[in-house]
């Protein structure tokens, strides 16, 4: 299945692209939720963490090297900044291509979430 990162990775679709080598893209987000908010995402289609197989595992660690080279290059590396991965709808995955969202630029607080759909577990 083809997702809108795919396109991307392709040059179908623009997107304003800040870091790229041979395993990743990065780019800014189009809805951003921070002053700096990046996604950064495989080349390889994965499409939820649950889908991290022993032999593409590398890749998820190469996601997070890209994250502090830019936020070293970027300089925020320093003053901190946040990197999340969702999975599946309750995670707030809304694009089946897993990403990093690279959030900077403000303080960061915590619980990072409004529940407004409680669940027991």
């Amino acid at each position: 299945m083809s997702t809108i990162f795919d396109k991307i990775i392709s040059r179908e679709i623009p997107a304003e692209i800040v870091y790229e080598d041979d395993l990743s893209l990065a780019f800014k987000d189009i809805n951003p939720q921070a002053p700096v908010h990046l996604l950064i995402i495989p080349k390889q289609h994965i499409a939820t963490i649950n889908d991290i197989t022993e032999e593409n595992r590398e890749i998820v660690g190469h996601l997070y090297w890209v994250a502090a080279k830019i936020a070293a290059q970027y300089d925020f590396a320093k003053d901190g900044y946040r990197v999340v991965m969702n999975c599946n709808e309750d995670g707030g995955q809304s694009v089946y291509h897993i990403h990093l969202h690279l959030l900077a630029g403000i303080t960061m607080g915590w619980p990072p979430f409004a529940n407004n759909r409680p669940k027991q577990v």
